[in-house]
């Protein structure tokens, strides 16, 4: 607690003012704090592990982690790794090179696709929005080098610089290439101008945070019309065999109608270029550990950090995503206790209890849409913990005499792609997690309508068997409740208790929610942070989801036995506490759906009753606003 400031004027400065002041951000990362502290104990604690294994110090019976080990060997043999150089990446790059026209990247696009080349268009097997329990197959448009489309405006402050500091680490890196200084540069000049048509055709990161809009479905041979030369129906012969299916979902409309304005046999070098020089900064990660470091030099720049994390680090990292799923099994396996899985368990049931109960008294909603959220809430299924089991895909990650770090990578890629495109004619399988054990996150997933809380965020200040009921409830309690309030956000709202995109609500029910809606909006747009503002329709399902999160939270404190509601409060600002680097603190402001840390800790609360009592809080204090300003939506 800091003793400067007033936590009636600033409830987060107030928390953590002091650590702020005394808290370093590590070299390697863009911020500390909160989640990131958690993050790196976890972190500690398996690298530890991990070494621990490949020095045949410790075991495990948990599928798959075996050969996870030995991938990690492969990413620390810093001799190997170094004198293969690019190497490993050649015979894919020169199979780039060798198109000279559409015709040529049609003989080859379904094998540059399973290799990890970027194509000009990305798609997928994805859940089906219309039926939660088949699938379908996506199509959107490719990935643009600037996170998103806002920084290729000329005004933006950083989108030029970070081009330029993109170009000249692609032609440090091309340098370890066969190619002459003169075809480096055209290399890279070719890859902007690809990137900057690409840029005026897809979606911005505010258009993709509506992403019940993403359900465009359109049939097959319509998408086939629209993608010009591209043979679109050989390259789904060439992935998915004789049977295809008859209707595409367009994820980015835009992007595939403008298509042939950023793809056709005039752009196709500039195209040639850009998919050898993204494709090989990619692969840079996985090659020589000078390769490694030019390659970082723009996410360096571009989130403020100072250094690349040390080699076993980075390893780490790389294989703990690629083997998630058992890295996290081991992780919950030997690190979460029964005890707390059961009281947490406990506490997400009694969460959807008091839901059910304040959905019976909404006054915004009729009858008939209670009823129907009420089956909603009864359906939610809860995933704490980590997996019962780790997937068959991950037996076959097994790493092979001669295989490098590099072509290990691939594999796994490749694999993944191929059990991606073989779910396409099956049912979803509702067993699969959307996070890992081991990450320090929770999520809710609306075509599964179920929440998942992995171990590894089961910990101080989110929770702890130690810590009062009253700091669990505003920490892991209010993670809790926002979880489950996302499936009726903005987004979540339009799908019903079996995931399915569907019109649930009376219309009258829903136009009243979308005022609502607005009003949180307008509660949080324009807001000055750190040289710009805040989007408000960018932040406002997250936001609809803290201010859930926190209403159901403090309806379970007054039942409980002495209520402390100055710890709940406490404790939510202790939860979002963070530090982070002035580049990263830009790139979330204009990309993540997620409010600033301190916007979370000090605008939710002010919405509350319990707020204005628990520190006495007038209307002369800064953390006050006017009753009638208050949004309460669930």
């Amino acid at each position: 607690m800091s003793d400067k400031i007033r936590i009636q004027d600033d409830l987060y400065q107030a928390v953590n003012g002091e650590w702020l002041e005394k808290a370093v951000i590590p070299d390697d990362k863009p911020f500390t704090g909160g989640f990131a502290d958690l993050d790196q104990d976890v972190e500690k604690l398996l690298m530890a592990d991990f070494k621990a294994f490949a020095k045949g110090e410790k075991t495990t019976d948990v599928p798959a982690m075996a050969d996870a080990i030995k991938c990690y060997q492969l990413g620390m043999d810093e001799a190997r790794r170094n004198e293969e150089g690019a190497k490993p990446v050649l015979p894919l790059l020169e199979k780039i090179l060798s198109m000279k026209n559409i015709a040529d990247l049609n003989k080859i696009s379904a094998e540059l696709y399973l290799s990890g080349a970027f194509l000009p268009f990305q798609s997928a097997v994805e859940t089906d929005m219309a039926d939660a329990t088949k699938h379908c197959f996506i199509v959107l448009g490719p990935r643009i080098i600037l996170p998103d489309t806002t920084y290729y405006d000329p005004s933006h402050p950083a989108g030029k610089m970070l081009l330029g500091i993109f170009a000249q680490s692609c032609e440090a890196a091309l340098a370890h290439l066969p190619l002459s200084e003169e075809e480096r540069k055209k290399f890279v000049e070719d890859t902007l101008a690809f990137d900057a048509l690409v840029a005026k055709s897809v979606k911005s990161q505010l258009e993709w945070a509506e992403y019940v809009k993403n359900h465009n479905p359109m049939p097959k041979v319509d998408v086939e019309k629209k993608l010009g030369a591209f043979d679109f129906d050989g390259f789904l012969h060439a992935l998915l065999g004789e049977k295809l299916p008859d209707t595409i979902v367009v994820y980015d409309p835009r992007a595939i109608e403008e298509f042939t304005q950023y793809f056709n046999e005039e752009t196709f070098p500039l195209f040639v270029h850009w998919c050898y020089v993204r494709t090989f900064m990619k692969a840079t990660a996985f090659l020589s550990l000078e390769l490694r470091s030019i390659g970082a030099t723009y996410r360096r720049a571009l989130m403020g950090v100072a250094k690349d994390p040390d080699l076993d680090k980075d390893v780490y990292r790389m294989i703990s995503m690629a083997y998630s799923e058992p890295v996290g099994v081991y992780y919950g396996r030997t690190y979460f206790g029964e005890e707390a899985k059961k009281d947490v368990v406990h506490l997400v049931k009694e969460i959807i209890e008091m839901y059910k109960s304040r959905m019976k008294v909404n006054t915004f909603l009729s009858p008939e849409t209670k009823e129907k959220a009420i089956l909603k809430l009864s359906t939610i299924e809860i995933k704490m913990g980590y997996p019962d089991f780790v997937h068959d895909i991950y037996q076959s990650f097994a790493v092979e005499e001669g295989d490098s770090y590099y072509s290990m990578m691939c594999k796994i890629g490749r694999l993944e792609m191929l059990d991606n495109l073989s779910e396409l004619w099956k049912d979803v399988d509702r067993t699969r997690w959307g996070m890992p054990g081991h990450m320090v996150n929770a999520s809710y997933n609306p075509s599964m309508n179920d929440i998942t809380f992995p171990a590894a965020i089961l910990q101080k200040p989110f929770y702890s068997l130690q810590q009062s009921e009253s700091e669990n409830l505003g920490g892991i309690g209010a993670v809790i409740a926002h979880e489950v309030s996302h499936a009726f956000d903005n987004n979540g709202a339009s799908f019903d208790e079996k995931g399915n995109l569907a019109q649930w609500w009376k219309p009258d029910d829903f136009a009243a929610f979308q005022k609502l809606t607005e009003k949180m909006i307008e509660q949080f747009d324009g807001i000055p942070f750190h040289g710009g503002v805040v989007s408000g329709k960018l932040v406002v399902s997250e936001n609809i989801a803290d201010n859930g999160g926190m209403a159901c939270s403090l309806a379970i404190m007054h039942q409980i036995k002495n209520p402390d509601f100055q710890a709940y409060f406490k404790n939510w600002a202790r939860v979002w506490c963070q530090k982070a680097k002035e580049q990263y603190i830009q790139m979330l402001l204009q990309n993540d759906v997620h409010s600033p840390a301190v916007l979370r800790a000090n605008m939710m609360p002010r919405n509350f009753s319990e707020w204005y009592e628990a520190f006495d809080v007038k209307e002369t204090d800064q953390m006050y606003i006017p009753p009638e300003k208050r949004i309460v939506i669930w």
